[in-house]
C-alpha cells in the first residue's frame, strides 16, 4: 500500500507541492536568518513528496518551542489550517481517507516543524 499510495499521491499533485515547498526554502535561504525556515521548507517538502509509510517523531526542546511559536504566528497556521482543508476534503470519499490521513500528518508538521524528524 506504501508504494501505491505514494506513486498515486504524486501523480495527483504531490510533486507539484513537493517542487513548491523545495522552492520555497531555496527562497528562505537566501538569507542567514531564513536558512533554519529554509531547512523546514526542506523537511515538508521531503514529507511531501511521499508521505505514505513515513512518521513524524517530535523532539526538541525549549529553542524548538520558541522558534516553532514564531513559525506559528508567521506562517505554520495558515499552512497547517489549508492541509486540514485538504485533509478533511479528500476524505468524503472512502478511497480518499488515507490520501485524507496523510494530509492531516503534514498539516501537523507544517503547525510546528522545527524539532521534528521525520522516520
Amino acid at each position: 500500500m506504501r508504494v501505491i499510495g505514494n506513486i498515486i499521491w504524486i501523480l495527483l499533485g504531490g510533486l507539484v507541492l513537493a517542487v513548491t515547498w523545495a522552492l520555497v526554502g531555496l527562497i528562505l535561504c537566501i538569507s542567514i536568518i531564513g536558512i533554519p525556515f529554509g531547512i523546514q521548507a526542506f523537511k515538508m517538502a521531503s514529507l511531501t513528496l511521499a508521505p505514505f509509510g513515513r512518521q513524524i517523531e517530535y523532539g526538541g526542546g525549549a529553542g524548538s518551542l520558541i522558534v516553532n511559536i514564531i513559525w506559528i504566528v508567521l506562517a505554520g497556521l495558515w499552512l497547517a489550517f489549508g492541509y486540514v482543508i485538504a485533509g478533511l476534503a479528500t476524505m468524503v470519499t472512502i478511497i480518499g481517507i488515507p490520501f485524507g490521513i496523510q494530509s492531516l500528518k503534514m498539516a501537523q508538521l507544517a503547525l510546528m516543524p522545527f524539532g521534528a524528524r521525520i522516520l
